[in-house]
């Protein structure tokens, strides 16, 4: 049995994950992770919301079946001739945001950095950018919080999120403009085009709250932009790119989630990024967000932060 932490959680696991932060290992762990068959009492009584059976697709198959019970465990039942390498990924990502719904938690598809103790997330689809972009803040001196899923705390005075783990994904030629050697990143699997950057320091383990959330734009612009974003519109994209809700879609868990999403948009300013369509601009982009969250208090609905040309 292996022991890990991330997303605050204290996880017990059969499955190695190297990208993973090993821990002691606890007597009561919050997630245990285990590698069996999934019962066919366990298949009859899951509801689709707190016991969630769940298939998950590769190109041109299916992973397995998974167990998701209660936000504390994780059983996974690999169909066979399933590559680990394979798996884990659908672990970390997918598997884990519903059991990060199940624990109450409102999940983003998202990367998160730390700036003056404080979390500023990037938000959009796979592909447009946004682990990118955290590990050029990276490189910057500032510290990883997450890549790829965000858990937020919506509940209290202020929402959180919670640190992940050391890594981000990377495509060959965003690893190239952020100065990496793309064959030296650990390989995820043959199949898969993006390769884990891990971090070996610079990554905060300290639970923060958010300060501000970019929406990316996936469209070319002339010009490097910030813009406010109405909250109809704000609300619009945190749904839009929530974690999870595909496959818990019971009535309870989709009040739940649109409820998350309009606190969040009362309490976090929320703005769009719209960048120039090239990779060498990444520096610019950190100074204009840097020079964006220097601003004190919320960005207000008729602001602007245009970058010079």
């Amino acid at each position: 049995m292996f022991a890990y932490t991330a997303y605050n959680l204290r996880i017990h696991s059969e499955f190695l994950f190297p990208e993973l932060i090993p821990c002691e290992v606890a007597q009561q762990p919050d997630v245990v992770i285990s590698l069996r068959e999934i019962s066919q009492l366990e298949t009859e009584t899951a509801d689709g919301a707190n016991k969630l059976l769940a298939f998950l697709e590769l190109e041109n198959s299916t992973a397995g079946r998974f167990l998701v019970e209660s936000g504390r465990k994780i059983v996974v039942e690999p169909d066979a001739g399933i590559d680990e390498d394979l798996l884990r990924p659908c672990i970390l990502g997918p598997i884990f945001a519903v059991l990060l719904r199940q624990r109450s938690h409102l999940v983003l598809h998202a990367s998160s950095i730390a700036i003056n103790n404080e979390a500023v997330a990037f938000l959009g689809n796979s592909g447009w950018g946004k682990s990118t972009l955290a590990n050029a803040f990276y490189n910057q001196g500032y510290s990883l919080l997450t890549d790829d899923v965000m858990a937020i705390q919506v509940e209290g005075d202020r929402p959180i999120t919670f640190p992940s783990f050391p890594q981000v994904k990377l495509l060959p030629d965003a690893a190239a403009s952020l100065g990496y050697d793309f064959e030296t990143l650990t390989l995820i699997h043959a199949g898969i085009a993006k390769r884990n950057n891990r971090l070996e320091q610079g990554f905060s383990q300290t639970v923060l709250p958010i300060k501000r959330i970019y929406v990316l734009e996936n469209a070319a612009a002339t010009h490097n932009e910030i813009q406010s974003l109405s909250p109809q519109n704000a609300l619009l994209e945190l749904v839009r790119h929530s974690r999870g809700t595909d496959l818990l879609t019971t009535p309870e868990f989709v009040s739940s989630h649109l409820r998350q999403c309009a606190s969040l948009v009362k309490n976090v300013s929320i703005c769009r990024l719209k960048r120039k369509p090239s990779l060498d601009v990444l520096p610019e982009l950190v100074k204009l967000i840097e020079e964006d969250i220097a601003q004190t208090g919320f960005i207000n609905d008729n602001k602007q932060l245009i970058a010079s040309a």
